[in-house]
Order: C-alpha cells, then sequence, then structure tokens
C-alpha cells in the first residue's frame, strides 16, 4: 500500500487497531536530516517489561506482541510504502472494548468547553457526565469515560 503523506498511514493504522481491538505507538523512526525516512509502528503491548515491585499491578502490560508496521518513503517519487506487516497478536484483543483504550479515546471542544464551564458552575462531575450520556443513550457511544 501506498500514501502520500506519513500521517496518512498512522491514521489507516490507527483506525485498524480500533477495529482490531487494540493499540499502537510508534516504536522507532529513522531521519536523514530533517526529514522522516521510516517508521515502526508496534502494538503498544510489544516489548518485555519487568516490574520493580514483586507485586505486579498490570500484567498484560508488555507481553512482546510481535504485531508491527514498517512504513519507508521512495525517493523518486515521494510516497510512503507499507514494507513489512505483521499481524500476529500474542494477547487477546477485545473489539467490543478498544473505544476504552487510551489511544482511542477523544474529548472534543465541545465536551471540554462544557465541563470547564460545569466546573466553573460547580456542578458535579457525575453530573456532567450524565448530561453527555442522555442524549446518545448509552455511556459506550461516548468517545471517553468517566474519571473517577
Amino acid at each position: 500500500m501506498t500514501f502520500k503523506i506519513l500521517e496518512e498511514v498512522r491514521k489507516f493504522y490507527k483506525d485498524y487497531s480500533k477495529l482490531a481491538g487494540f493499540s499502537t505507538e510508534i516504536r522507532n523512526t529513522t531521519r536523514k536530516g530533517d526529514k522522516i525516512k521510516n517508521q515502526l509502528i508496534t502494538c503498544s503491548r510489544e516489548g518485555k517489561w519487568k516490574s520493580k515491585i514483586s507485586l505486579k499491578t498490570n500484567l498484560s502490560a508488555g507481553i512482546n506482541c510481535p504485531a508491527k508496521i514498517y512504513v519507508h518513503t521512495l525517493k523518486d517519487v515521494d510516497l510512503w510504502i507499507i514494507s513489512k506487516v505483521v499481524l500476529n497478536y500474542s494477547h487477546p484483543c477485545c473489539r467490543d472494548r478498544a473505544e476504552m483504550l487510551k489511544q482511542h479515546r477523544e474529548l472534543s471542544m465541545f465536551v471540554r468547553r462544557t465541563n470547564e464551564n460545569n466546573e466553573k458552575a460547580e456542578i458535579r462531575s457525575s453530573k456532567t457526565y450524565q448530561s453527555f450520556v442522555a442524549p446518545v443513550g448509552d455511556h459506550r457511544k461516548l468517545s471517553f469515560i468517566k474519571k473517577m
């Protein structure tokens, strides 16, 4: 696959990861001068995680997931091409709860502004959250979660 700009590649893989039920991160970027030559985008659970404390709080943080894409630019045409794709996951992917992953949560300007105004008016955060849930019918349809 080819893309005109690197942002299109990132958006494509982010959208794919949301549909598949995992989140991504940029692992490695190689530059030549001020231009990016290639980039490695991996599953956020890639790598080994070692805890300094004996009682682990998040057992599945880094479980060496091999899922990744490698993109590089073509010199002549100024296009981005996906040259390597690995779609094997070492963890279960949950499509139903992908919107709960940090990468896929978003606050629109309307929500931010409403939240700020309600804080100034000293309206409880639970009431503010319910005011967003009421029009859509279910809290799962929101692109953000309630902060406790």
